[in-house]
C-alpha cells in the first residue's frame, strides 16, 4: 500500500470522540503525512480512538509518532486511545510507552527494618569475605604445586606502586603524628617534672600501635582502594572471564602478587613509620622541653624493647593481610557496571578501616593478656 489510508468516523455529537482508521503496513517513509493528518486532528479539540485493527505491520519509527501524539494530546487536555491492535503492534507500542503508575509506591520502611537489613548486608559480606578466604586456600594448594601459575612478574610493580609511592604520605603522617603525641604528652609530663619520660610515651605509642596502625590505614587509602577498582573494573569488563578462558586462574594471577606486594611492603613502610614517629618525639623533645638529644635517645633505648618492634611488625603482616583480601575480594564481587566499582571501592575501604581497628584491639587485649 503506497499511502495511509485513513478512515474518519464521528461518534456521538461534536466534541465527542472522532474515530481514526488505518491500513496498511505502516513504515516511517509515511512518517511525515501521517503525522500532519494526526496533528490536524489534534487542532480541532476534542479526543480520538485510532483503530489498529487493519494495520499488519509497523516499525519503531511509526510506533514512536503514535505514542508521541498521544502524549501531545494528553498534554493539551486530550486523549488518544488506540484499540484493535494485533499483539505484535500492541508489543511495539508498549515497548515505547514508559510505565508509569504501573506499580503502587512502595511504603517507607520501618527502623527495624532498616537495621535488619543493615545487619543482614553485613552478614552477606562476612559470608562473601569467608567464602573468598576458603577460596584462597585452596588456591594456595595449587599454587604451592603450581609455582609459574602465579603472576611473579607483577609483584615488583605493585611492590613499588604500594610500598615506595606511598614513602611520602607515610613519612609526612607518622612524623606529624609523633610530634602530635609528643606535644600533648610533654605538656602533661612537664607538670609533674617528668619531661625524660617522653620517649617511653611516644616510643611505645609509635611502635606498637600507632605506627602500625597508621600506616595500615593509608596504605588502604591508596592500594586497597586501587585493588578494589582495578578488580572490579576487569570483573565488569569481562576481564575476569577471560583470564578463565584462558585457563588463568584469576586468584592466582591477580591476588597472590597483590597480597605478596602488601605483605613485604607494609612492614618496611611501618618500620620507617617508626622511626620518624620517634624523630617527631625527638623534635618536640628538644624544641619545647629543651632537653639535649642524647637524653631523649637514651630513655627510648630504654623504652623500647625488640619484643614491642616486632608485635608492631606483627601487627602490620596481619593489617597487610586484611587489606588485600578485603579489597581484592570487593572487587572480584563487583556488579552493575561503574556505579557497582565506585560502590565495590568505597565499600572495601569502610570494611578494611573497621577491620584495622578492631584487628588492632584484639592484638592489644590478646598481647595483654601475655604480658608482651
Amino acid at each position: 500500500m503506497a499511502e495511509t489510508e485513513f478512515s474518519f468516523v464521528v461518534d456521538g455529537a461534536v466534541g465527542a470522540a472522532r474515530r481514526i482508521r488505518l491500513a496498511g503496513r505502516l513504515s516511517l517513509a509515511e512518517g511525515q503525512a501521517l503525522w500532519q493528518r494526526l496533528q490536524q486532528q489534534l487542532r480541532q479539540g476534542g479526543d480520538l480512538v485510532v483503530d489498529l485493527d487493519a494495520v499488519h505491520r509497523l516499525d519503531g519509527g511509526i510506533a514512536a509518532l503514535l505514542v508521541a501524539t498521544r502524549n501531545s494530546a494528553v498534554a493539551a487536555g486530550a486523549s488518544v486511545e488506540f484499540v484493535g491492535a494485533h499483539p505484535e503492534v500492541a508489543q511495539l507500542l508498549a515497548l515505547y510507552t514508559p510505565a508509569r503508575g504501573e506499580h503502587p509506591p512502595l511504603a517507607a520502611a520501618g527502623v527495624l527494618a532498616r537495621i535488619g537489613g543493615a545487619v543482614a548486608g553485613v552478614l552477606q559480606q562476612a559470608r562473601g569475605t569467608l567464602e573468598f578466604a576458603g577460596d584462597f586456600v585452596l588456591s594456595l594448594g595449587g599454587a604451592l604445586a603450581r609455582p609459574r601459575s602465579v603472576n611473579f612478574g607483577a609483584v615488583a610493580t605493585l611492590l613499588e606502586r604500594a610500598g615506595a609511592d606511598g614513602l611520602p604520605i607515610v613519612v609526612v603522617i607518622n612524623f606529624l603524628i609523633g610530634v602530635i603525641l609528643g606535644l600533648q604528652g610533654a605538656i602533661q609530663l612537664h607538670r609533674f617534672g617528668g619531661d625524660p619520660f617522653l620517649a617511653n610515651l611516644v616510643g611505645l605509642s609509635v611502635v606498637r600501635e600507632l605506627g602500625p596502625l597508621m600506616t595500615a590505614i593509608l596504605v588502604a587509602g591508596r592500594s586497597g582502594a586501587a585493588y578494589a577498582a582495578e578488580l572490579g573494573t576487569m570483573t565488569v569488563s569481562e576481564e575476569i572471564d577471560a583470564l578463565r578462558t584462558l585457563g588463568q586462574e584469576p586468584l592466582r594471577f591477580l591476588v597472590f602478587p597483590r597480597l605478596l606486594a602488601l605483605v613485604v611492603a607494609v612492614p618496611l613502610l611501618t618500620v620507617l613509620a617508626d622511626v620518624v614517629g620517634c624523630i617527631g618525639g625527638l623534635f618536640i623533645s628538644v624544641s619545647y622541653l629543651e632537653l639535649p638529644p642524647i637524653t631523649y635517645l637514651q630513655m627510648l633505648q630504654k623504652a623500647v624493647r625488640l619484643t614491642d618492634v616486632m608485635t608492631g611488625l606483627g601487627k602490620s603482616g596481619a593489617f597487610a593481610l586484611l587489606i588485600g583480601m578485603v579489597a581484592c575480594q570487593r572487587g572480584l564481587a563487583t556488579r552493575d557496571g561503574a556505579e557497582g566499582v565506585g560502590r565495590s571501592t568505597t565499600n572495601a575501604v569502610v570494611v578494611v578501616l573497621f577491620g584495622l581497628v578492631a584487628l588492632d584491639a584484639a592484638f592489644t587485649w590478646v598481647f595483654s593478656l601475655l604480658r608482651w
